[in-house]
């Protein structure tokens, strides 16, 4: 636990991914960028003629776009392995330029588009020769309200590294130039805290050791405080302004609308997670029990409740255990899961500047996906490599059975099929490891994916709702008032049974998530989307399986709602959520019985 962190030149190069997959070096996509570059003032030139030939407009915008992807990509994975490395800034500062430059360029598609009849348009839309294009042309066509002349979409086009700059100064802060106080650990050495290893210590079974943690993070959150609200305060301004610059009632709405998902899937997933806080009372209280507490605090919600079973994993072990759990979703899924893992797809562990969290980066139609990891030794970090890998499936079957312009699915579906895969897991290794310390130990670990996917993310989107209703009552959003709304969820949510503890109310302070809005409670959607998935492949097999990979391939050429239907989950109704809740109802007493063998 707690090692010092390793310079990137330390790590084995068969942990780390493989960029050459991409470009060769950086010369080589300095070149790429170049003649892409060159590009774009062709695409530029059929501003004010896309009636002449909607075709050709379409199909250039779409190739200029595309050719991006490698350049931008390239630069990304590059930074998040080194957030301190001036070239690899640089690199991604000229990614950025370059694709802020091509998207102002060519910012008159739309409008011109929707300029033209509506009978040019429909006939547009049924035209074979369109086929590729169909599904975005119909969602224009919904959007049409909320599409700004072109001088105007120019403009907003033109704000997109402003638009960035809130999310790119909190990446600083936190990645590169806030530091951590160290642990001070039982033996009485010191141990290095960052955020990545933060996950490692609020697990320890001392006690000591993880309320120092919890302490020294949201203390030292909360000591930039001011600079931070203040840059949350321009993230949510930018939401608010872009809505009400292209017509949308509220910024939630253009989120949600060209993602063609009704705003009462929010609402309902709110409602229903509250129907259910009395179950995560019983659950917690279970905790409290089992851990031996008087009294349980926030910072004793993540240790294991089961303590005379440990699964120490380190990444080749934990990789078997995902290859073994994941074993009902067919040999060639398997397959493919090994040459990501020997193949230069996958990031591994921890170094020195390296991006915090894990990721799947998978917008390459002719290259692999890419999976970002901070591998701990822990069954939570095996989880995680199930749950990556589950955005890359998603990717691959979407890249291979989709044309560029229908491949990159929904952010609303994009929680599924990784929560799939750890769903799938975990009830695998529920049903295959009966021996009672480690049925509680995957219990308990099963309860935490529905407190922490499902509660943790649905509070989550209660505050992003609630950030931005200020902003629209032109309330301040002030270091003070958004501690204050926070800490009053978290006594919603956790309060009957949990000691509050005060330095809770800067952890909103940490979540990368909220500089993308409106996008955390599609965790929990998809946590609950994924429960009755893994159920109906783990009872019906082969069947099901077929409709899983349909509902993986359809990338975004169907609605995202119908996209689910496919694999026979309706999402639009709160049933499967309430469906879920009911799981972990049955997870609690399921538990509670394990519990009284051991």
């Amino acid at each position: 636990m707690g090692e010092t962190l390793r310079k990137r030149s330390e790590i084995d190069a068969k942990y780390k991914w493989n960029l050459t997959h991409i470009y060769p070096d950086d010369a080589a996509w300095q070149a790429d960028y170049d003649r892409v570059m060159g590009k774009i003032g062709g695409a530029a030139a059929l501003d004010g003629h896309v009636a002449e030939d909607p075709k050709k407009a379409i199909q250039a915008v779409f190739d200029l776009m595309e050719e991006i992807m490698p350049i931008y990509e390239y630069a990304f994975l590059r930074k998040e392995t080194d957030n301190a490395d001036p070239v690899a800034q640089g690199l991604k500062d000229q990614a950025m330029r370059l694709y802020v430059m091509a998207a102002t360029a060519v910012s008159f598609l739309e409008p011109e588009l929707l300029e033209m009849p509506a009978e040019e348009l429909e006939a547009l839309i049924a035209d074979p020769d369109m086929r590729d294009y169909d599904a975005m042309l119909r969602r224009m066509v919904m959007l049409k309200p909320h599409t700004l002349p072109k001088e105007q979409e120019r403009l907003i086009a033109m704000m997109g590294e402003v638009a960035q700059a809130p999310d790119s100064i909190f990446t600083s802060l936190t990645e590169a130039d806030m530091k951590l106080p160290p642990i001070q650990m039982p033996d009485g050495t010191e141990q290095e805290l960052t955020e990545g290893n933060y996950s490692t210590f609020i697990h320890a079974t001392d006690r000591d050791v993880r309320r120092q943690a919890f302490h020294n993070l949201m203390t030292t959150y909360e000591s930039f405080g001011n600079t931070i609200a203040s840059t949350y305060a321009a993230s949510v301004k930018k939401d608010q302004f872009m809505a009400d610059a292209h017509h949308y009632e509220s910024a939630r709405q253009a989120a949600m609308k060209p993602l063609e998902i009704p705003e009462a899937v929010y609402d309902n997933l709110i409602q229903v997670i509250h129907e259910y806080i009395p179950v995560l009372q019983e659950y917690l209280r279970l905790r409290k029990k089992l851990l031996g507490l008087d009294e349980l605090h926030l910072y004793d919600l993540y240790v294991p409740m089961i303590r005379d079973f440990e699964m120490k994993l380190g990444y080749e072990e934990a990789f078997d255990l995902v290859l073994e759990g994941l074993r009902p979703m067919g040999e060639d899924y398997l397959d493919k899961l090994r040459e990501a893992r020997s193949g230069g797809w996958i990031d591994v562990y921890p170094s020195v500047g390296k991006s915090s969290g894990a990721f799947s980066s998978g917008g390459l139609r002719k290259v692999h996906p890419y999976v970002l990891l901070n591998h701990n030794d822990n069954l939570d970090s095996a989880f995680t490599i199930a749950h990556e890998l589950g955005h890359s499936m998603h990717s691959f079957y979407s890249n291979t059975n989709q044309p560029a312009p229908k491949s990159d699915y929904s952010l609303f579906v994009a929680e599924v099929a990784s929560t799939c895969n750890e769903a799938v897991m975990m009830r695998y290794l529920t049903k295959k490891m009966t021996e009672p310390a480690a049925q509680a130990y995957l219990l308990n670990y099963f309860l935490e994916q529905f407190r922490t996917t499902v509660f943790r993310q649905t509070m989550f989107a209660e505050f992003e709702k609630i950030s931005h209703d200020m902003a629209q009552k032109g309330e301040p959003l002030t270091k003070e008032s958004l501690s204050k709304a926070y800490f009053s969820l978290n006594e919603t949510y956790y309060g009957e049974t949990c000691f509050m503890d005060p330095e809770i109310a800067s952890e909103w302070m940490r979540i990368p998530h909220f500089y993308s809005a409106f996008y955390v409670y599609v965790y929990a959607t998809g946590l609950c989307a994924a429960v009755s998935l893994s159920e109906k492949i783990l009872e019906e097999g082969e069947s099901a399986v077929a409709d899983y990979r349909k509902f993986l391939s359809a990338g975004c050429s169907v609605p995202p709602i119908d996209a689910l239907k496919l694999a026979g989950i309706d999402m639009s109704s709160p049933e499967p959520v309430r469906k879920a809740m009911e799981v972990f109802r049955e997870t609690v007493e399921k538990m509670k019985k394990v519990a009284e063998s051991l």
